[in-house]
């Protein structure tokens, strides 16, 4: 490495200590990538050049341009002052403020814990807020563990990509009348997602910002169970309408309930709870359509509301063809016959009525 400036500074000389920097997504230099833009400004011993990456979210766009910048230093000298500009191939992802612009209502769809059936809540809330004649659209944002493309019956679909004001975005996969979209349409569903935090935020963001999700009038969020780096990115790339909070009648899972609540009224997050939902309320057998059988607790969520000053929304009885459906793509929502698809359908009625108060009251 040369410690003072006893050589001429040349453009080609710049592009041979750049292609010596191996650029991960091509695993190739920056010059056979054809990411070094022609237009290398040298001024004295000071150099501005702009790099081309595919994309704003490019993951290795930070540590090339620091290789670009340590490889010129040593193959050249320490002494030059380099300048790296990016630019990409498709225009930047928005800021966070102006993301989505044509949606409505951005609802978080969110329990405490696992298993009370939040993902089934979501896909048939969505689906019977387009039945009530709504644009709507689903992503489901548990990375880790994804479950809307079985419940649509859409898992062996591959969106692709489409060009829209420059910018080249995901193109929603559209079941039922709502659009969707979730990590497991992009991984294999026998494999184990093993990704570290910030992979998994940033295919989020990609769900969100990099798709052409256009107009909607309800956007519900599938969100994963708990309170974990996935949400703090929805509330970091989202303004949110409010929150639903999902839980069965059972003490262990209204105890999870509370601090999902408590998560969302943070004074740091201030996002309003729209309401509960009391899933597996009680359990009917077919055979007697008249009995309830309370297995998880009678009006758990009901009193929790009462005690947080919250609208209770919908009691969703245990029925096993809800979980029939769901394993075989088509949710309970799409027959309005049934007890449980009605239940769907008022709670999509009363989600209506609750962002309808809380827009008057903001």
């Amino acid at each position: 490495m040369k410690t003072t400036m006893d050589i001429t500074l040349y453009p080609n000389l710049i592009r041979e200590a750049l292609a010596t920097v191996t650029y991960a997504g091509t695993k190739k230099n920056l010059i056979e990538s054809n990411m070094v833009d022609e237009d290398i400004v040298i001024n004295g011993n000071h150099v501005r050049l702009t790099l081309l990456f595919p994309r704003d979210t490019d993951p290795f766009l930070k540590s090339t341009v620091k290789a670009a910048e340590a490889a010129i230093h040593y193959h050249i000298s320490k002494d030059v002052e380099v300048e790296i500009r990016t630019e990409f191939a498709t225009k930047p992802r928005p800021k966070a403020d102006q993301l989505l612009p044509q949606v409505k209502h951005i609802i978080a769809v969110s329990s405490g814990k696992g298993g009370v059936g939040k993902s089934t809540v979501s896909a048939n809330l969505a689906i019977a807020l387009a039945r009530l004649g709504y644009k709507v659209g689903l992503l489901d944002t548990d990375i880790f563990g994804p479950s809307i493309p079985k419940m649509f019956g859409v898992e062996d679909a591959q969106p692709y990509g489409v060009e829209v004001d420059g910018r080249t975005l995901i193109e929603p996969i559209e079941r039922y009348g709502v659009k969707l979209l979730s990590i497991g349409f992009f991984v294999s569903p026998q494999t184990a997602t093993i990704w570290r935090g910030g992979m998994a935020t940033s295919a989020l963001k990609q769900l969100i910002g990099d798709a052409d999700w256009g107009e909607l009038d309800y956007f519900i969020l599938d969100t994963p169970p708990g309170t974990s780096d996935i949400h703090l990115t929805i509330l970091q790339t989202l303004k949110l309408t409010g929150a639903l909070i999902v839980s069965t009648p059972q003490q262990v899972a209204l105890a999870d309930a509370r601090k999902g609540i408590d998560m969302y009224k943070n004074e740091k997050i201030q996002v309003p709870i729209l309401g509960l939902i009391e899933n597996m309320a009680w359990f009917t057998p077919a055979e007697l359509p008249d009995h309830r059988y309370y297995i998880f607790g009678k009006d758990g969520c009901r009193q929790l509301a009462e005690e947080m000053k919250l609208p209770l929304l919908a009691q969703i009885p245990i029925v096993q063809r809800v979980c029939e459906q769901g394993d075989n793509g088509t949710p309970a929502a799409l027959d309005e016959n049934t007890a449980t698809g009605q239940a769907f359908l008022s709670l999509a009625q009363s989600v209506v009525t609750v962002v309808r108060r809380a827009e008057k009251q903001s």
